[in-house]
């Protein structure tokens, strides 16, 4: 076994953050459209609970954001002239695409990639596939600077190993690590790779979802496991329940959440519950620490007040197996029967012994709640040691983008701020020097207006 932590790298809210209605599914999402949104409060929302985190004693990183509106995609839409004509004409003919190509969703970088520590893959070392995001067009076109984004930030190839994105079409429909967790007794051990999956795509009479969309396939989650070079003997496959994705549990991370040998779900979660619970005992067998699998009854908490209040979508965080941390956005304290719960679990012998409570307001209304904020990586010393500095957050980071943010960014947006060429002018200003302070190198590529 070799020496490792657990890494969160939060996605930086960016300069376009908006409430467009984009993601059907989304319940959140659907029911804050045309709000005006604030996307300095934003920002430093997600800054204030990153660095409290690295505080906190976690390593803590930050990816950047994407550059929005996304030029060269309405670009190949059609829309053609200048910069400042391309937002016009697509702002009159096609305001909902608009609305899509600035969306500022790369933030939520639990949906960036899946990650395999090197103690998981074939060649012994980490690897990063970025999900393809396929069944939303505004969150399609990111994986290729996403890919460019997680090069820049773990480049050196003794230890890190980048993969394309799947094919780009929905039998391998890729969400990324929101349906993805890792169970280990230490970190730096051989873990256990759990992808929960929507629905088989090449099976036709398989269960899936009426209402809303199975946005992730088995075909995908087997493809990455394949490609990060992963034992067939400590994966796992599990089908999210398709009634609990109709009720508004878009991605796994919504209804469950894992860390170290701690499974947190709800009673509806899973399609076969017993199944989960067996296989991942099989793959379990020669650890020495307990399993504990802790399950909310429905009676207790509703599907409905998990989706409201994004119990799971939390952050469970440990410095050793038996003293986990759950941090969770403010909803949980307005959700009485959540509250409540949450109270007796820390109060239990548990492993969860602490909660943190966060404002996230901005995320979670466009819903996104801690758990979609972050993208964990699994980093021996040697591998932390390798990782660009300039993304990792401490007091002179927090900082300095608190200033570049302060700068750079917009109180108030509307959809019809979108179409103002001076948006797109001061969101390319701004990652021109964002690029600066966190060493990106040319991750975009942009010409000015």
């Amino acid at each position: 076994m070799n020496k490792a932590n657990e890494a969160n790298f939060d996605g930086l809210v960016g300069p376009t953050h908006n409430y467009s209605g984009l993601s059907f599914g989304n319940v959140a999402s659907l029911n804050n459209v045309d709000r005006p949104s604030h996307p300095k409060e934003a920002a430093k929302q997600g800054l204030t609970k990153m660095k409290a985190l690295a505080d906190l004693g976690f390593i803590q990183g930050v990816l950047a954001p994407h550059e929005r509106p996304h030029i060269p995609s309405l670009r190949r839409l059609g829309f053609s002239g200048s910069d400042a004509q391309v937002l016009q004409k697509a702002a009159k003919k096609a305001p909902n695409i608009l609305a899509a190509a600035s969306s500022a969703s790369c933030m939520w970088t639990a949906n960036a990639a899946t990650v395999s520590p090197s103690s998981d893959t074939h060649d012994g070392r980490i690897h990063f596939t970025p999900a393809n995001l396929v069944n939303k067009f505004h969150r399609s076109i990111e994986h290729e600077t996403t890919g460019s984004i997680l090069a820049a930030t773990f480049s050196n190839p003794k230890h890190f190993a980048h993969h394309q994105a799947l094919p780009s079409v929905d039998h391998f429909g890729d969400e990324g690590a929101a349906n993805h967790t890792r169970f280990c007794s230490e970190y730096g051990d051989r873990g256990i790779e759990l992808f929960v999956y929507g629905m088989t795509a090449f099976d036709s009479t398989s269960p899936k979802p009426a209402r809303f969309p199975a946005r992730h396939t088995l075909e995908a989650s087997e493809a990455v496991a394949r490609l990060h070079g992963l034992s067939d003997s400590k994966v796992v496959y599990a089908q999210q329940k398709p009634d609990v994705i109709d009720a508004g549990v878009f991605h796994n991370d919504v209804i469950a959440v894992g860390n170290r040998n701690a499974h947190f779900y709800h009673q509806e979660a899973f399609l076969d519950t017993e199944k989960m619970q067996r296989d991942i005992m099989a793959a379990w067998e020669g650890n020495t620490e307990p399993f504990h699998f802790i399950e909310v009854p429905s009676h207790v908490v509703s599907v409905e007040d998990c989706v409201k209040s994004y119990l799971f979508n939390s952050q469970l965080l440990s410095h050793n197996p038996n003293d986990m941390t759950i941090v969770v956005p403010g909803e949980c304290q307005n959700t009485p029967d959540v509250w409540n719960y949450l109270n007796a679990l820390i109060a239990s012998d548990g492993p969860i012994n602490e909660v943190k409570v966060y404002d996230l307001k901005q995320s979670m209304s466009n819903g996104g709640g801690p758990a979609c904020l972050r993208l964990r990586v699994v980093l021996t010393d040697e591998e932390h040691a390798a990782v660009n500095p300039h993304c990792l957050m401490n007091d002179a980071l927090h900082s300095r983008l608190n200033q570049w943010v302060d700068q750079h960014y917009r109180d108030r947006l509307v959809e019809q701020d979108l179409a103002d060429p001076r948006l797109l002018t001061e969101s390319r200003t701004a990652l021109d020097e964002l690029t600066q302070i966190m060493h990106l190198g040319s991750v975009y590529d942009f010409q000015k207006i």
